[in-house]
């Protein structure tokens, strides 16, 4: 089937993003801990990529893309190309103000993003020196978002998919690099942003070029087709980034925590961000443009069998992640991260936001292709509604957990906000005929549930059997490698027995 193909190629890149980025955070993690200087970038870093879930890959993918996709299919690649073009030097002039006035107010606005950075003065004025530097980022990350558009709705998913690799190289060459340059980390590393941002732009034009596709910057114009564009984007700022808006709130409430909250929030979504990135954006990416065509041309069935398919596919991968990631906290965040400056307090404050963060991640996923069907049809009023809940639950949770739990339980209202999302998504999809909890899928649900449990209970078991006391860090890869192999053995055995068996069940679907 031509949706697992294309994200699989899009899950693919994604993961070796992933891997790359982990590597990041990695050393990031080995040169500054969960310090002063951390908790700064971290916010210098998240405050663009906020906005670039709302201006890039979030709300203006969900508008932009059915549109685009829309008219290549009715009308032909000329006219489709036009409406690229206008919605390309709007956005590029617009976001070229918009980042002047941010680089203006940095000073103003960074007590309401960091609340508690006012108590250390120093924390608070690295993070504004690093959001000058990084934040130009949202502009060439959002206009290459829409180049990425462009060319998945062509179904030419590679280019988009690899281009972040680009960010992660940069970062770890600035890590690696930083003391030749007699730079500090933390300005490398906002530095190294900034360079990627235009690095991706650049690829990404150049792909579209080759593929015939070259936009020119012209002065904006508000046709009626742009305005159509922009008038689907600005509900769904808020349907399309929801999970955003609730880590932005975890950013700001999280600074009023002691020194290293932020950190451990950061290098703990940063870990769960793996499958997430992998199973959520490449279901995602990949099930817009067809979902979108298909709706435009009224073909129902098909709409609902891709749909169908793509939910198939996030809950037979996510459960079982979520599971292991669970279980498997501690081992892993004290592999990838337990070394250098990130102590083994770092690692055990760290660990149990990671099992917080996971228990959401099939919501998250579930939730992106539900989202999907919404922004195929051209509506974003619905998520934009259900997203308001959602923000204001997330809020009151994290009021309520982080005065007992601290950093624990603001990852905790995240995903908890995350499954009140999908379910009320889910039930208005119901209510629409747009989408059927079948018995079929009811059951192969309940099938791997109980599979990931008894795998769960399995590696808590061979954990207390097997305890990690390697000397050496080639042990520790083997020992927790050993752990996630085990596992996955476990669910494929368990599987055969019961029936569930993916890899024979899409490459049937990927014959018809």
């Amino acid at each position: 089937m031509q949706l697992l193909r294309a994200a699989t190629t899009v899950g693919g890149y994604t993961a070796l993003s992933r891997i790359l980025g982990l590597i990041r955070e990695i050393l990031m993690s080995h040169v500054l801990g969960a310090s002063l200087v951390a908790d700064a970038f971290v916010v210098a870093f998240k405050f663009p990529n906020f906005f670039r879930r709302f201006f890039a890959e979030g709300a203006f993918n969900a508008a932009f893309v059915p549109q685009f996709a829309g008219r290549l299919a009715e009308q032909g690649f000329a006219p489709a190309k036009i409406l690229a073009e206008q919605v390309f030097s709007v956005m590029a002039w617009f976001l070229l103000v918009f980042v002047i006035v941010i680089e203006i107010f940095a000073t103003d606005l960074m007590p309401y993003l960091a609340p508690g950075f006012i108590t250390t003065p120093e924390r608070l004025t690295l993070a504004v020196e690093f959001t000058r530097i990084t934040f130009p980022y949202i502009m060439f990350i959002s206009l290459s978002a829409l180049l990425a558009g462009i060319l998945n709705s062509i179904d030419r998913f590679a280019a988009a998919a690899a281009a972040p690799i680009l960010l992660n190289v940069m970062m770890i060459g600035a890590l690696l690099i930083f003391p030749d340059l007699n730079m500090e980390p933390g300005f490398a590393l906002s530095v190294s942003v900034f360079i990627a941002g235009v690095v991706q732009l650049a690829w990404l034009y150049w792909v579209c070029t080759r593929a015939k596709v070259t936009l020119r910057l012209k002065l904006p114009v508000l046709t009626h087709d742009v305005k159509k564009v922009l008038k689907l984007m600005i509900p769904g700022t808020i349907g399309a980034g929801v999970m955003q808006i609730n880590l932005l709130v975890d950013m700001i409430l999280a600074s009023l925590l002691p020194t290293g909250s932020l950190s451990y929030l950061y290098y703990a979504d940063r870990l769960n961000q793996l499958p997430l990135s992998i199973f959520g954006v490449a279901i995602g990416t990949a099930l817009l443009p067809p979902l979108s065509r298909y709706w435009r041309k009224n073909e129902v069935e098909k709409a609902l069998a891709t749909q169908a398919t793509a939910l198939e596919i996030a809950i037979q991968l996510t459960i079982p992640a979520a599971v292991g990631l669970i279980v498997l906290s501690h081992p892993l965040i004290k592999l990838i991260f337990g070394h250098g400056h990130f102590t083994s307090v770092d690692v055990a404050a760290t660990a149990p936001a990671l099992a917080a963060f996971a228990f959401g991640l099939p919501a998250y996923v579930a939730g992106k292709v539900f989202s999907t069907t919404y922004f195929a049809r051209e509506d974003t009023t619905t998520p934009v509604k259900v997203a308001i809940i959602c923000v204001i639950s997330n809020f009151i949770m994290n009021l309520i957990f982080m005065k007992w739990f601290f950093h624990v339980g603001m990852a905790l209202a995240t995903s908890l906000a995350a499954w009140i999302n999908v379910t009320i998504l889910a039930i208005l999809l119901k209510r629409e005929g747009l989408f059927t909890f079948s018995k079929r899928l009811l059951f192969m649900t309940f099938k791997i549930f109980m599979l990931s449990a008894v795998m769960g209970c399995l590696l808590v078991y061979a954990q207390d059997l097997f305890l990690n006391n390697a000397t050496s860090i080639f042990g520790e890869i083997a020992i927790t490698l050993g752990y996630v192999l085990f596992g996955i053995l476990a669910y494929c055995v368990g599987g055969y027995f019961v029936g569930v068996k993916p890899w024979e069940q899409f490459r049937d679907k990927d014959r018809n």
